[in-house]
């Protein structure tokens, strides 16, 4: 990957209905060029998939809530995370460090919907221990897009 590959990756973020013509006219390749590039991008698996990102307040999921779960000790972490990946209501599952075992990014309609969630859906998985929730009141900030370099870095040789 290159800096052009870079380039045509930050213009696909921003808006992946950019046509070929399009994107080679802003980074100065040919149609074909442009098209070629973003077929490698696809087949390396640096684009790994090409959606619609809805607005899910107009979408009718206007509560965003952050929930940590903690597991206990000798909980199947595999088997937790893929009855995680089942369950709609959650956008984001990490696994991450500190006093918690994982942290969820949830959406829902409203706090009814997040209490039926948690009580029918989420403490009922095996493992879970228990969680904590916090409510979004605001975003500030919410994205898809990654803080691409303008290139990538030399490697040095050995």
């Amino acid at each position: 990957m290159d800096a052009t590959d870079l380039h045509i990756l930050r213009l696909l973020q921003a808006d992946n209905r950019r046509s070929a013509a399009e994107l080679g006219a802003e980074v100065g390749l040919s149609v074909s060029a442009a098209s070629d590039r973003v077929r490698r991008l696809n087949a390396a698996g640096i684009i790994t998939a090409n959606r619609a990102v809805a607005d899910p307040r107009r979408a009718g999921l206007g509560l965003l809530a952050f929930s940590f779960v903690d597991l206990e000790p000798r909980a199947d972490e595999l088997a937790f995370a893929e009855a995680l990946r089942r369950l709609p209501e959650v956008q984001e599952a990490h696994h991450v460090t500190g006093p918690h075992s994982w942290m969820l990014k949830l959406r829902v309609r409203d706090t009814a919907a997040l209490q039926h969630f948690m009580a029918n859906h989420l403490k009922p998985l095996p493992g879970v221990l228990r969680t904590e929730t916090v409510i979004a009141l605001d975003t500030a900030k919410e994205t898809t897009e990654l803080a691409l370099p303008a290139a990538l870095p030399e490697t040095a040789a050995p």
